[in-house]
Order: structure tokens, then C-alpha cells, then sequence
């Protein structure tokens, strides 16, 4: 099967990077930070939602707020992650039985891409998604889709696994299997209400859908 991570919040708890460098562009702004509960929901969307809501929709201090956020994780904000515990077992299971990776994030892909190159595990990827600079506002949906055609991958010999809706909103407007994780930032009512095929509690509990949705294909192939 083709296995499509997203990043943060499912392969890497990525909180204090992230809540790091929104305070700073904030400061630099001069626009109060929100609180740390508001600011979850500010990991998985694109970032721009996020800066516009606190700045009126208006584009250039929008632009200017991005910029000072990716001058702090360029310097130190791609670091400031952990990888969650069992992640690594999942992986290296998933790459053992024959499993296509790939990482399909709203992280810009220039700054995702050392991200994942640098998990002891990154080398199991075989893409990374993201969006591009001339493409800042790229979706989950296109970039599933984008996925599908490079691994020449029918919908349903795909699954698409995240924490938040916008990962299973994206599987399901590609008509592949959304499995939701609980490890991360999203809820499970969420996660439901978005259209999740199966909702992991654990990475032990996630390899098992995998394993079982691959049998099933097997049988009926």
C-alpha cells in the first residue's frame, strides 16, 4: 500500500517549534499572541490562516508575519521537535512488509524536507509534499492527488494517515482511506466528523488497520 504521513502531529510532536515561532513573529508585529490552547489549532492548517484571522485579512502584514516566522525556524524551529514514542517501530515495520512512504504536509516542502531527513527513521520516505514557493496555499487534496499519480497508485490502494480534518478531508476528496491518529493535536470527534475511515488510539493500533486494509486488498486481488 501507499502509506501518506502527515508531519506534524503524527510523525513528530512539533508544539514547541511551531508555538515558538509564531510568538516571535508576533513580537516582531507587535500583535498579542494567542493562548497555547488557541495555538493548537493553528498546527495543520496553512500558517497564513492562522496569521490572518489575528491581522484582518491584511495581505502584506500576512506576508510580513510568515517571513518573520520562517527566519526563526529556518534558524532553530525545524529542531524543536520530539518524534513520537512507537513511530519508529511503525515505520520500519511498514518498510519490512513492502510498504510505499511518503510525507504529505501544509509545512512549506523547503522546510519539511530537512525535517524528515533528520528523523531516524527519514530514509523510509520516499517524498515529501509540501507546498511549494510559488504554491504557498497548496491543499492536502492536491497534494494526495499529486502523490497518487507520481506512485501510480489506484485511491484504494492508498491511505492517508493524520491527526487533524484537513488530512482526512483531503483523503476523502481523493476517495482514499483517511486514518486519523489521537497522539497528536486533533480530537476524535473531529477526526469522525471529518470522515475517518478508522481512528488509531497508538502506533501499534494504526499498523494494524494498515495491515488489515493491505490483507483485504490481497484477497480480493
Amino acid at each position: 500500500m501507499l502509506c501518506l504521513f502527515d508531519l506534524d502531529g503524527t510523525l513528530i510532536d512539533s508544539e514547541l517549534g511551531i508555538f515558538s515561532c509564531i510568538r516571535h513573529a508576533l513580537v516582531q508585529m507587535q500583535v498579542p499572541a494567542p493562548t497555547p490552547e488557541a495555538l493548537r489549532d493553528w498546527i495543520g492548517p496553512p500558517l497564513h490562516q492562522g496569521f490572518a484571522a489575528l491581522m484582518d485579512n491584511d495581505a502584506a502584514k500576512v506576508t510580513a508575519a510568515i517571513g518573520h516566522y520562517h527566519d526563526r525556524f529556518t534558524a532553530i524551529g525545524w529542531r524543536e521537535h520530539a518524534v513520537y514514542p512507537g513511530l519508529a517501530q511503525l515505520i520500519e515495520g511498514l518498510q519490512a512488509a513492502g510498504h510505499q512512504l511518503a510525507v504529505v504536509t501544509s509545512k512549506p516542502r523547503l522546510h519539511a524536507l530537512p525535517i524528515v531527513e533528520s528523523l531516524p527513521f527519514g530514509a523510509a520516505f520516499q517524498h515529501v509534499y509540501g507546498p511549494e514557493p510559488g504554491n504557498p496555499h497548496c491543499e492536502k487534496a492536491s497534494m494526495i492527488a499529486a502523490a497518487l499519480a507520481d506512485f501510480r497508485s489506484a485511491p484504494e490502494h492508498a491511505v492517508m494517515i493524520g491527526d487533524r480534518r484537513f488530512d482526512i478531508e483531503g483523503a476523502v476528496a481523493n476517495r482514499v482511506r483517511g486514518f486519523g491518529v489521537l497522539w497528536g493535536f486533533g480530537s476524535r470527534e473531529e477526526l469522525t466528523l471529518a470522515g475517518a475511515t478508522a481512528i488509531a488510539n497508538d502506533p501499534g493500533e494504526l499498523a494494524g488497520f494498515i495491515n488489515e486494509a493491505a490483507a483485504a486488498l490481497a484477497a480480493d486481488a
